[in-house]
């Protein structure tokens, strides 16, 4: 019986980790990246790089915070599409915590 539980639960985590799309932003319009990003709530895009000829890039885009882990937000930030080099999305962010302040900054 722990055998087979044990497979049930490696099925389903593995499952989870296919589940998550990858495109290339810079062949999207920006809106196509953001509508593509909203229908599937969390999305990973490659696209080149601002300051390095032929380097690709690529990050995990979010709908919202929902979809980042304990301990993150998601922050607005800036991916190339095909029609701007500064199309906003959401990243999700490492919470950080001021030392000198007790409370936790968050830069939503």
């Amino acid at each position: 019986m722990k055998t087979v539980l044990a497979a049930l639960c490696l099925m389903l985590v593995a499952s989870e980790a296919s589940a998550i799309e990858r495109y290339n932003s810079s062949r999207m319009n920006c809106s196509r990246v953001q509508a593509t990003i909203n229908a599937d709530g969390a999305a990973i895009m490659r696209y080149p790089s601002k300051f390095t000829p032929g380097l690709q890039l690529y990050g995990r885009y979010v709908r919202h915070g929902g979809f980042c882990t304990a301990g993150e937000y998601a922050e607005r930030v800036f991916i190339t599409a095909s029609d701007t080099r500064s199309c906003p999305v959401r990243e999700c962010k490492r919470i950080e915590v001021d030392d000198d302040f007790p409370f936790i900054l968050r830069h939503d």
